[in-house]
């Protein structure tokens, strides 16, 4: 289930939030890179190439993404040995991609949705995340999200702003 938690204005970057929500990221819990299915983004692919890795070293191109009938991208491929993402390190627990990984691996638990000049911010309340409502966690305020997610929020500003 999605839970609404917070709303960005994109052109004064006001925030309205649900005070009673808190988060923290569990340092080398990785239960998301086992749990979920990430789509990949063209400029998700481009990125990692980058590094040095060839796209069907990462690519699932048996994993589609829709939203309706729109073709959203493949899906990052999971080993076979323990279903984990091939770029979490098995020891570790950590991503060995962390500052080029996917969209979709930074925003998560949190789903961004552009509605007009306002962008909410659902959370994803999957059982197996223990950062959600973290005894430790933080709320999601204007500078929690301008610290985590300000590269993210600054393109939609200027895709809507122009």
């Amino acid at each position: 289930m999605n839970r609404w938690v917070a709303t960005i204005d994109l052109e004064t970057l006001e925030v309205e939030s649900d005070p009673s929500f808190k988060f923290k990221c569990v340092e080398n819990c990785g239960k998301c890179c086992e749990e979920l299915e990430i789509p990949l983004r063209d400029e998700d692919i481009a990125k990692i190439e980058e590094l040095g890795y060839n796209a069907w070293e990462f690519v699932d191109y048996e994993k589609l993404f829709y939203r309706g009938d729109k073709f959203l991208g493949y899906a990052l491929k999971k080993r076979p040995f323990d279903g984990a993402c091939v770029f979490l390190d098995p020891e570790t627990k950590r991503c060995r991609i962390y500052n080029h990984r996917p969209l979709a691996c930074r925003l998560y638990p949190f789903i961004f949705v552009k509605h007009g000049k306002k962008m909410e911010i659902y959370v994803k309340e999957d059982s197996f995340c223990p950062g959600i409502n973290h005894p430790e966690g933080e709320p999601i305020t204007k500078e929690f999200l301008l610290r985590e997610y300000g590269d993210v929020i600054e393109e939609y500003r200027r895709k809507v702003l122009g």
